[in-house]
């Protein structure tokens, strides 16, 4: 039986791979590899971390020494392939984490560095239910969660009506005292919050709209309609935001296994098989971070078509390609989860009290940074910013430009002509006659007040043109129309060689400088010897 598809594979690079093997360099990204395909490998030559990974011919592959190699995250999509055990310790000593995911996204194995397993923090974890303590971390979770839902409505979605709908409901949670009541408000918030993106525009390639399906050019409704539940995207935006958080909760398991606490017991989340509720609990406070940079990245970019695959039930997948450089992000969400995970290591410890004042900063090294007057919490690295996407083709582009030089010489013909019609609609409308005839009777009335007998006789045409004009070219085109009351293409008419009205030319003097010609008197002969 074949096996099915699900994280399809770029079958462009099937088609133009060539027929001798080629094998392409890995180079960590945001410290970040990604391994996907068929045949994947990992292992340990002569104290060197091997990599490869690639499909038919095409490979690729990556020799990491152990100093200087900048990985911090070993992302492998799939399951075709092999890591031996000495490659695990290699990223193990090298304090290197890695992460296994399935094709659909899901989380199937995650190994960071190894730290002892804190008994106290463990029982205390198993405690909390009882104790209250799960109600009081679960609600300053969600709090924070609802902060920056509340924060994406108004600033990336502009729906102000749903964050002030937010904000009312984080008003609420603040005096719920049963952890149900939280879980309620939260998915109140969770419905306003989605239902907010729910008109969402999504932009592909004008290349590949015949390919696109109807559903997909919106966001439409967060629930799937093949499982009433988040899973199974049936359109990219959500499948991208699956994705990523299957990436979080990746490193939200690191982050709680780093300081010593049971991924499994959460506080939130209900118990359920094969999920680490902690991590789920974790990453609350962080999904609208995800949200945000996938809102930004639909808004600015369009998606192309060859980045999806879309199965015959009409599940909507990632390519390996675009999964790849959505794994990029890890080290990102490492990051903003760490002071998270913290946070409730401290939490939990106090229900226990532990003779520890303060528990180990593994995550953000907090207390040596206090120590040296520096920031308490490390600085996040910028999250890569999407890839301009030319919006004709959908090629790769240079991001001063919206098209590829190909499709912009498509559109300039058609624009131009649009752009053109445009002008003459407006230049011949109501209100611009309007304003031109009212212009026209105020230069006019101008020219009509203005005396020839106050000019200057020196200030004549000739001297206009050899003194004044000369100087012109010195001065911004909006000095000249200020000083003259003028539009700003008139003044640049002036500026290169246009003579003005005689009305204008005392003004123009006094801007450029110019001075009147000096009158030289004769003198009279001297006296010759002998003359009176």
């Amino acid at each position: 039986m074949a096996a099915t598809q699900t994280v399809a594979q770029p079958f462009l690079l099937r088609k133009l791979a060539p027929r001798s093997n080629q094998i392409s360099i890995l180079k960590p990204r945001y410290d970040v590899i990604t391994l996907s395909g068929y045949g994947i490998a990992v292992r340990v030559d002569r104290g060197h971390l091997i990599l490869e990974d690639g499909i038919g011919a095409n490979r690729q592959q990556c020799r990491l020494p152990r100093v200087d190699h900048g990985l911090k995250r070993l992302v492998v999509i799939g399951s075709d392939g092999m890591i031996s055990l000495a490659g695990l310790r290699w990223l193990a000593d090298q304090d290197a984490s890695f992460i296994m995911l399935d094709r659909d996204g899901s989380v199937l194995m995650t190994t960071g560095p190894v730290h002892s397993s804190e008994a106290k923090l463990r029982r205390a974890q198993a405690m909390a239910m009882q104790n209250g303590m799960a109600f009081r971390i679960s609600r300053e979770l969600i709090d924070r969660k609802l902060a920056g839902q509340e924060r994406v409505a108004i600033e990336g979605l502009r729906d102000g009506s749903a964050a002030l709908a937010i904000r009312q409901l984080r008003s609420e949670l603040a005096e719920v005292e049963f952890l149900d009541a939280v879980r309620r408000i939260e998915a109140r918030a969770a419905r306003v919050y989605w239902s907010a993106w729910r008109t969402l525009e999504v932009t592909f390639p004008r290349q590949d709209l015949a390919r696109v399906p109807d559903h997909w050019r919106t966001f439409g409704m967060r629930m799937s309609t093949l499982t009433g539940s988040p899973r199974l995207a049936t359109n990219p935006i959500n499948a991208i935001l699956n994705y990523l958080y299957a990436v979080l909760e990746s490193e939200s398991r690191l982050a709680a296994a780093m300081l010593g606490l049971d991924p499994g017991i959460g506080v939130l989340h209900l118990d359920t098989p094969n999920r680490d509720s902690l991590a789920c609990d974790l990453m609350e406070p962080v999904r609208p971070e995800v949200d945000a940079f996938v809102l930004d990245w639909v808004k600015r970019e369009p998606l192309p078509r060859n980045w999806f695959f879309e199965r015959r039930d009409g599940n909507c997948r990632l390519m390996a390609e675009f999964a790849s450089r959505l794994s990029q992000t890890a080290t990102n969400w490492a990051h903003l989860v760490a002071p998270v995970a913290e946070w409730f290591a401290h939490e939990i410890s106090k229900s226990v009290g532990t003779r520890q004042p303060n528990l180990p900063a593994r995550l953000t090294q907090r207390y040596r940074r206090e120590v040296k007057g520096g920031d308490p919490l490390p600085k996040t690295k910028p999250l890569s910013a999407p890839e301009r996407i030319c919006r004709g083709c959908g090629k790769e582009i240079d991001k001063l430009h919206s098209n590829c030089r190909k499709c912009a010489l498509q559109l300039d013909p058609d624009r131009i002509k649009e752009v053109a019609r445009i002008g003459r609609v407006a230049a011949h409308s109501p209100e611009a006659e309007a304003k031109r005839a009212a212009t026209q009777r105020i230069n006019t009335q101008a020219v009509w007040d203005w005396d020839p007998s106050d000019q200057p006789d020196w200030l004549t045409q000739r001297f206009y043109k050899s003194k004044i004009q000369p100087v012109l070219a010195s001065n911004p085109v909006s000095l000249i129309a200020k000083r003259l009351k003028i539009s700003p293409g008139y003044a640049d008419h002036i500026r290169k060689g246009r003579v003005p009205h005689p009305r204008h030319w005392k003004a123009l003097a006094e801007l450029t400088g110019a001075r009147p010609p000096q009158v030289t008197s004769r003198s009279a002969p001297c006296p010759k010897n002998g003359d009176p």
